[in-house]
């Protein structure tokens, strides 16, 4: 399979911020009708890919697939992916280059993500990957990770508020980016970002067998609080660089608060992405959470016994981030990293020519006035 393999590009057009939940937009499409692309993203908890090919209002999802592979399993304790971890991922990955080979796909980038940065053996592993599946895999920073989940969300903020706090709980990490949504013609910019290496699968070890336990739940609240305020220039409880603000939110647990929260039967992506939740609400659907046996979890639809353990840990990381900044309403989203992979390969076709443009004005007359604000763009 030959794949042309391209780093994420941070200087396209804006994206269309007024895109409906179940589309995704992109800006002026620029690739050959036959491109296809593919984003992949091992995670610590999850293997995901997303095959799509750009049409004029955006991309067409062509197909997807989601294995829990649990890459971090026991990564804390060790320092080291295990063998059986291992495995587990190189067989997800030999399903994704399939379906990558049977879809045609021509260009791709395949990323890994908290397990593979903090693990002894990451790099090792990646090489494995490569010789064993032939897919080469990028072991990205966290900084990337925040400005890749931001780039997948953008159609879906709400450019009546002058910024945004989006947040994505992964397994092993994380990721909190401050927008600053005040340029409505201008791409959302990155005011501040702050990552923790916490998320549902290693908060989760940590309380290991304690989770319903009484106090701890508190604890790992008390926990992550802790992290958060502990992040280089924190941005103050309740407060948005920019003013009024909303917050928006992308993992699977977030999207378990949608299911309850809209009392679905059974998970519905069109319904969850982009669904709205105002604050009281979303202080209900957090005690009901709470309340709710392990066994209970297990049997809800939205929920289902494999993620039954690691929603609480979830559930934990979301209330901490909710209670320091706490918006007045907040909106879900079921897409984010591999969206803002893809979105990031299809415009960068056109970046070429955009610097040729910008090099043709240097020295013109007619030179464009440098926005005040210096953050970088999703």
């Amino acid at each position: 399979m030959t794949i042309v393999s391209r780093g994420a590009q941070q200087n396209g057009p804006p994206g269309n911020a007024s895109a409906g939940a179940g589309e995704i937009q992109v800006s002026r499409p620029k690739e050959r009708p036959g491109h296809i692309y593919a984003a992949l993203d091992l995670g610590t908890n999850n293997c995901r890919l997303l095959i799509a090919k750009p049409e004029a209002s955006g991309f067409r999802v062509l197909d997807s697939f989601s294995r829990t592979v649990r890459l971090g399993e026991g990564l804390a304790q060790s320092g080291e992916l295990s063998e059986a971890a291992i495995t587990r991922a190189i067989d997800a990955i030999r399903i994704c280059a399939a379906k990558m080979r049977k879809r045609g796909v021509t260009s791709a980038r395949a990323i890994a993500t908290q397990a593979c940065r903090m693990a002894r053996n990451g790099p090792e592993f990646i090489r494995r990957v490569a010789k064993e599946t032939g897919l080469h895999f990028d072991i990205i920073p966290p900084a990337e990770e925040a400005r890749l989940a931001a780039r997948g969300v953008t159609p879906l903020l709400d450019r009546t508020d002058n910024g945004a706090l989006v947040f994505d709980i992964g397994g092993g990490s994380t990721e909190l980016i401050w927008l600053d949504l005040r340029e409505p013609k201008r791409r959302p910019r990155i005011l501040r970002w702050g990552s923790i290496p916490l998320g549902v699968v290693t908060l989760g070890e940590k309380f290991s067998g304690r989770l319903d336990e009484p106090g701890v739940y508190g604890e790992m609240v008390a926990e992550i609080t802790h992290h958060l305020m502990g992040l280089p220039d924190p941005v103050p409880p309740g407060e948005h660089p920019a003013g009024s603000f909303h917050m928006l939110g992308t993992s699977g647990t977030v999207t378990t608060i949608a299911g309850l929260f809209l009392g679905l039967e059974r998970y519905e992506r069109s319904k969850v992405d982009g669904t709205w939740i105002a604050r009281d609400d979303i202080l209900k659907v957090i005690e009901q959470l709470k309340s709710m046996s392990l066994a209970q979890r297990a049997a809800h639809s939205c929920i289902g016994a494999d993620r039954a353990e690691l929603v609480i840990p979830g559930l934990a990381i979301f209330e901490s981030i909710f209670r320091l900044w706490t918006p007045p309403r907040l909106r879900v989203a079921d897409r984010g990293l591999r969206e803002g992979m893809l979105l990031a390969l299809m415009e960068g076709a056109g970046d070429h020519k955009e610097h040729k443009a910008k090099r043709r004005r240097r020295g013109g007359k007619r030179r464009k006035r440098r926005s005040r604000h210096r953050g970088p763009a999703t």
